[in-house]
C-alpha cells in the first residue's frame, strides 16, 4: 500500500506542521500510568523540528462527548511532552468539539487555520472518519508518520506475504465482534486459535454444553459454517471454570474454581482455557514463523483466570518467529506479564488493526493516499 511518508514533504523548514497523534494514554487521578503512546510518537516529532518545522500536535483523550471535562484534559499529556520534546506544542483534547466525532467541516477549517502542513502519526484512530483524521488531506500536503508507517507495513506484511507457517490466535468476548477479521485470518493462517468468551460460541457449535459461560446464541450457525469450511481452527479441550456462587473478579465471595473438559454443567461458566489446551496452543505458537495475537484466553484480570493468558503470551514471547500484538487487551496482557519487550510488534491499536487486517485500509490511510501534494 503506497501512503505519503515525511520523505514525501520536501523541505520543511520555517513550515507549521500539525500532527494528529494518538496520545490516548491511561490515566489514574490525573497521573499517566504508561506513557507509550507519547513516546511512539517521538520520531515523528522529532524528525518535523530537526527538520526545522514548528509542530503542533493534536489528539482525543477518552471519551468526553463533544464537550470540555475536567477529567479528559490533555494537561498530563501536555506536561510530559514538554519533559520529553519542550519543542512541540499540543492543543487541547479535539474530542471537546462535537465537530470531531461528527466530521464538521467548519472543525476541520479550524484545525488547518495556519498550518502548511499535516501528517497523521494516530494509527490507533485512523479507523474513524473523524473531522482530524480525514478532514486535513483534503486540503494541506499531507503524510504519514512513522508510527503510522510502521504500522501498515508490518500488518500489510502479515495479511500479503507472511513467512510460514502463521498462527492467528484470537481471544475476546464476542465472535460478532471479530467475525470480518477471523473470517480474514482463516485464508491467511495456517492455524487459528481460538479462546477467550468467543471459544463458547465455537464449542457450543460443536455440540458441548457450555453452561453459563458467555454464548451468542445466534452466532452458533455462523461458527458451524466456518468449522465445517476450515479444519485450521483449533479449540480448547479443556477450561477453567466458576461454580454458580462465584463472583468473577472477587474470590472472597466464594465459589469453586475447577478444571474440566469443555462440557460445562449448568450453572458454571468457563472463564480460562485450561491447562491441557494451554500446552497444546503453546506446541502449535513454538512452530510458527509469524504469529499475530489479538484477545486474551480468559478473564486475565482476575488471578485466578490468568494462568491460560499468562502461558499465551510467555510462549508468543519465546517463539522465534516475527510476533504481533495486535493492541488492546493483548498488548495490556503482554504488559503486565512483563514480555511485551520481547515481542517484534506490539500494536499501539486495538480496533484499527483489526480492520486493517479484515478491510486492507483505513479511513485516514484512504485520505492520505488522495491528499493534497506537496
Amino acid at each position: 500500500m503506497n501512503i505519503p511518508t515525511l520523505e514525501d514533504l520536501g523541505n520543511l523548514e520555517g513550515k507549521r506542521v500539525l500532527v494528529r497523534c494518538d496520545f490516548n494514554v491511561p490515566l489514574e487521578g490525573g497521573v499517566i500510568t504508561d506513557d507509550l503512546r507519547i513516546k511512539s510518537a517521538l520520531p515523528t516529532l522529532r524528525y518535523l523540528v530537526e527538520a526545522g518545522a514548528t509542530v503542533t500536535a493534536c489528539s482525543h483523550l477518552g471519551r468526553p462527548k463533544g464537550k470540555p471535562a475536567p477529567e479528559f484534559t490533555l494537561d498530563p499529556v501536555r506536561k510530559r511532552l514538554q519533559e520529553l520534546l519542550p519543542e512541540v506544542q499540543l492543543m487541547e483534547n479535539l474530542r471537546f468539539n462535537p465537530g470531531e466525532t461528527d466530521n464538521s467541516s467548519e472543525f476541520v477549517s479550524e484545525l488547518i487555520t495556519g498550518q502548511d502542513i499535516y501528517v497523521n502519526d494516530a494509527f490507533g484512530a485512523s479507523h474513524r472518519s473523524h473531522a482530524s483524521i480525514v478532514g486535513p488531506p483534503a486540503f494541506l500536503p499531507s503524510a504519514a508518520g512513522r508510527l503510522l508507517e510502521k504500522e501498515v507495513h508490518v500488518l500489510n506484511s502479515l495479511r500479503e506475504n507472511p513467512k510460514r507457517p502463521v498462527v492467528g490466535i484470537m481471544g475476546g468476548s464476542k465472535v460478532s465482534d471479530k467475525l470480518g477479521v477471523i473470517e480474514a485470518l482463516l485464508d491467511v493462517v495456517d492455524e487459528l486459535i481460538v479462546g477467550g468468551g468467543m471459544c463458547f460460541t465455537f464449542l457450543a457449535a460443536k455440540g458441548n454444553s457450555v453452561g453459563a459461560s458467555l454464548l451468542e446464541e445466534n452466532m452458533i450457525e455462523k461458527c458451524r459454517e466456518l468449522l465445517t469450511t476450515y479444519d485450521s481452527i483449533r479449540l480448547p479441550l479443556d477450561v477453567t471454570a466458576l461454580s454458580p456462587e462465584g463472583v468473577i473478579g472477587d474470590p472472597s465471595a466464594g465459589g469453586e474454581v475447577r478444571q474440566m473438559g469443555t462440557s460445562i454443567p449448568e450453572g458454571w461458566m468457563g472463564l480460562d482455557i485450561g491447562p491441557g489446551t494451554a500446552v497444546e496452543f503453546c506446541d502449535i505458537i513454538s512452530e510458527a514463523r509469524t504469529v499475530l495475537w489479538n484477545g486474551p484466553m480468559g478473564v486475565f484480570e482476575d488471578s485466578r483466570f490468568s494462568a491460560g493468558t499468562r502461558t499465551i503470551a510467555e510462549a508468543v514471547a519465546e517463539c522465534r518467529g516475527f510476533t504481533v500484538v495486535g493492541g488492546g487487551d493483548s498488548a495490556a496482557a503482554a504488559k503486565l506479564f512483563g514480555v511485551d519487550g520481547e515481542m517484534n510488534h506490539v500494536s499501539t491499536g486495538g480496533g484499527a488493526t483489526l480492520e486493517l487486517i479484515e478491510k486492507g485500509d483505513l479511513p485516514g490511510l484512504s485520505a492520505l493516499r488522495d491528499s493534497q501534494r506537496v
